[in-house]
């Protein structure tokens, strides 16, 4: 094209495109995660045969890709877009939206994301190759909602992300076999029940990590026991052979 781009369509700056990008990808990367563990269940982690973990993550992930690749498809704006106040056109008449298979190709291009980042970094018309394939433009959007919505859907989407992550992380880490077996050990342990005057419940979310390779476990955890008299932290370190019952290694307090 012969006519200035820029001039023309009110081209989005390359800076706003980068953080629409950054957004969409963290907020669709969260609903993919958050939709695949809840079809695996809090439990999942305790799954000895990794195929039937996949079965059920395969297809919760396809369809997961499908809605990033498809993300432009309403008015050419992505949640990105739309906090970043920009939106997908057609090169050829800004005023109408590129067809939803276009848009679609135009982000499968993100798969080799870092290559797009240097081509649109580097382009006099501030295209990256899936507008090129796709014959689309990014554009301001003459008519973005108020700023303050924008940054509050911002502030909400990284609070929830967050807050969710916390939560499933704990319920994980409950309903493992591990921290089942170290909450049996630190009952039976009289120290601790001596120095708590009984234990009255346990924190809200265990710290640490389980790692499960082969049939073979790792465990460290550290968990808050709430007690009648005193609160302690106990770090409990577990193993597990084969399919075998996890097993308590060392049990101490911080």
């Amino acid at each position: 094209m012969n006519q200035n781009l820029e001039n023309t369509y009110n081209l989005s700056s390359r800076k706003r495109r980068i953080v629409a990008f950054i957004i969409d990808h963290y907020i669709f990367s969260f609903l993919i995660t958050s939709i695949t563990f809840l079809s695996l269940g809090s439990d999942f982690i305790n799954e000895t045969n990794f195929s039937n973990i996949l079965s059920k993550m395969l297809p919760v992930m396809g369809i997961g890709l499908f809605l990033y690749f498809s993300k432009d498809a309403i008015k050419g704006i992505s949640p990105g877009k739309w906090i970043m106040g920009i939106m997908v056109r057609d090169e050829n008449n800004s005023s109408n939206v590129p067809s939803f298979g276009r848009l679609f190709i135009r982000n499968l291009y993100l798969i080799i994301w870092p290559v797009e980042f240097i081509v649109l970094a580097t382009n006099q018309h501030k295209k990256r190759l899936g507008d090129k394939t796709a014959k689309a433009i990014v554009v301001k959007n003459p008519n973005k909602p108020a700023k303050l919505p924008r940054i509050l859907a911002l502030v909400v989407a990284g609070f929830t992300f967050f807050i969710v992550v916390f939560f499933f992380v704990g319920s994980v880490m409950k309903n493992s076999d591990a921290y089942k077996i170290a909450i049996i050990e630190i009952e039976k342990n009289e120290k601790i029940q001596s120095e708590t005057g009984g234990i009255k419940d346990y924190g809200i979310m265990p710290t640490g990590s389980i790692n499960i390779t082969n049939g073979n476990g790792e465990a460290l955890l550290s968990i808050k026991v709430i007690g009648n008299d005193k609160d302690v932290n106990v770090d409990v370190y577990l193993i597990k052979e084969g399919n075998g019952e996890w097993e308590l290694i060392e049990l101490s307090k911080q």
